[in-house]
């Protein structure tokens, strides 16, 4: 088991180190930062000064090397557009991404295993259909479309959601939460859904066939033999058996929906990380657009890790 961990210890150091030098190599040829930094005004001694105080006359290596030891310690730079630290943009943006991506993750996790257990125990049920009708749904539609259309229902039509921004929040420390508002409880319902409907419809299609697997088994029909109730051999025997592969399931799509939080925070204009990231595109930020590719691959290559321990 040791040799196991070590082992994957070394892989997720390999796998981090050439995420860091495909962010580097890719961002490398986006756009000179330096145009986007200054006025039109600005002669050519300037921009080559600025440019060396960047670094970015330096050799390519010397630039790369110098990128992975300050990650390695949390250290990002300075973003180009607006000049602050990119470890402060990021904290002050993680409460946003990671409140709705937990949300979302919870709602995805409870609903989809309920809709997959009914679909399971009661395959030819009409609300059963209905569930696997709205599963192919959820997973045809993109997110994008998703949240427009959740907008315009429930936010133009209806008038009652909020169709952008996150509410009124709570500072706890250097934490902001809307979950202690109610108009941040209500910012947060349809970027949610948004972000969670595909993984919800994945877990519930997943469950429902591993349910329908471990109910032909042989255990389960002599648990029937020895006389236990419908209750017991459903949820204490099946459904504990049918868990194991959506806990790996469900760890990788924690990871799926904190990267891909980027399209819902762009429809919703959610104040996140992902958001951040889009904005640091237009502008060519080098460095918050290379920490935040880091980032969202060590938060990948972290719960690989937790789900094959488990």
């Amino acid at each position: 088991m040791i040799a196991y961990i070590v082992r994957r210890f070394l892989q997720a150091i390999v796998v981090m180190l050439a995420v860091a030098l495909l962010a580097f190599s890719m961002f490398r040829y986006v756009g000179d930062p330096v145009l986007t930094m200054v006025g039109q005004d600005t002669t050519a001694e300037q921009r080559e000064a600025l440019r060396k105080e960047l670094g970015l006359t330096d050799p390519v290596l010397a630039q790369f090397l110098r990128f992975a030891a300050r990650a390695a310690i949390g250290e990002f730079g300075v973003s180009y557009n607006q000049r602050r630290p990119v470890i402060d943009l990021f904290i002050e943006r993680a409460p946003a991404t990671l409140e709705l991506s937990l949300v979302s993750a919870v709602l995805a996790l409870v609903v989809g295993i309920f809709m997959g257990v009914y679909s399971g125990l009661h395959r030819y049920g009409w609300l059963s259909k209905i569930f696997q009708a709205a599963s192919l749904v959820g997973i045809s539609l993109p997110p994008f479309l998703v949240g427009i259309l959740l907008i315009y229902g429930f936010a133009v039509i209806l008038g009652w959601l909020p169709a952008m921004g996150r509410g009124q929040t709570v500072q706890i420390g250097w934490w902001s939460t809307g979950l202690l508002t109610t108009s941040g409880l209500k910012s947060l319902i349809l970027p949610s859904v948004t972000l969670g409907l595909f993984q919800m419809t994945l877990i519930m299609r997943l469950v429902r066939s591993e349910m329908l697997e471990v109910l032909r088994t042989d255990y389960i029909k002599f648990a029937r033999a020895r006389g236990l109730t419908n209750r017991a051999v459903n949820f204490g025997h099946a459904l504990k058996n049918t868990l194991v592969p959506v806990i790996t399931v469900t760890g990788l799509q924690l990871g799926q929906i904190i990267a891909y939080a980027i399209i819902t925070e762009t429809v919703f204009q959610w104040p996140g990380m992902g958001y951040l990231f889009l904005q640091s595109v237009m502008h060519v930020d080098i460095p918050v657009m290379g920490a935040y590719l880091i980032l969202v691959a060590l938060m990948f290559v972290v719960l690989n890790l937790i789900v094959d321990f488990l």
